[in-house]
């Protein structure tokens, strides 16, 4: 069975950050210091901002690069980062 493009980069900055990708439930990464919502389409950023909103840790949001863009305007303000499907910090995380 073909892996979905989520499972792919969630599983490529798994290993990149040296965590578990916990595709069953919850936040996709978690490492000791940021958690990391890995959202490939555009539908899903609301509900990936959310599932990460409430991290005492750095905040993440992990996109595929057609929606970089959107993600930064529905983070504005918020504190949460963006980081691109390779892990290259897009807008850094920082306090609400």
């Amino acid at each position: 069975m073909t892996k979905s493009k989520h499972d792919l980069i969630a599983e490529f900055l798994a290993k990149k950050f040296n965590t578990e990708y916990k595709s069953d439930k919850g936040i996709d990464l978690v490492t000791p210091d940021r958690v990391i919502e890995v959202e490939t389409k555009s539908e899903g950023l609301d509900q990936g901002i959310i599932q990460i909103a409430h991290s005492s840790k750095a905040r993440y949001l992990a996109v595929s690069n057609r929606i970089i863009r959107l993600a930064r305007e529905l983070t504005e303000g918020s504190g949460i980062g963006i980081m691109s499907e390779k892990g290259r910090i897009i807008k850094r995380a920082g306090r609400r």
